[in-house]
């Protein structure tokens, strides 16, 4: 079991997003995703989602909402529970990422770009500004085999 956060930073309709594209070993290789990573020891959500985006991008969050939890649940990976979080203030300046390519991307063209398809649900969710949720998403490889938002089944 791993305990993540990610964060979308917000500005003008888009979303500071990461092309993942310099780790070798990555399972979200190649997938543009939201910026974040794993807990450190005695971290908050809070706390790591702060550390997070700073050390990706170089930018200091000042303002933020809780989104949600997501659980993925796979037959490769260790159960990841990542809470999810939007970020439309902060202070600093944007740095290279050593983790792959940053882009300032308009949410209306997010769907077209390479990401997990559970990554679709929650999207449209944080485009909706749909209240707290839990969505629980299972794969089998990258295929999403189930999508279960606040305990009923969507998918």
């Amino acid at each position: 079991m791993k305990m993540t956060t990610l964060c979308y930073p917000e500005r003008d309709g888009k979303y500071l997003m990461l092309h993942r594209t310099k780790k070798l070993n990555d399972e979200n290789r190649d997938k543009w995703i939201g910026v974040g990573g794993k807990f450190e020891d005695r971290e908050s959500p809070e706390d790591c989602m702060k550390r997070e985006v700073l050390e990706e991008t170089g930018l200091c969050v000042t303002a933020f909402r809780y989104r949600g939890i997501v659980t993925f649940v796979s037959d490769e990976y260790p159960t990841e529970y990542m809470h999810l979080f939007t970020c439309s203030d902060w202070t600093g300046e944007e740095k290279e990422c050593d983790e792959g390519e940053l882009a300032w991307i308009e949410k209306a063209r997010l769907l077209s770009l390479p990401m997990w398809e559970g990554d679709r649900i929650f999207l449209e969710l944080l485009d909706t500004d749909a209240p707290f949720f839990s969505l629980k998403l299972v794969y089998r490889g990258e295929h999403l085999c189930e999508a279960v938002l606040d305990g009923k089944k969507i998918k």
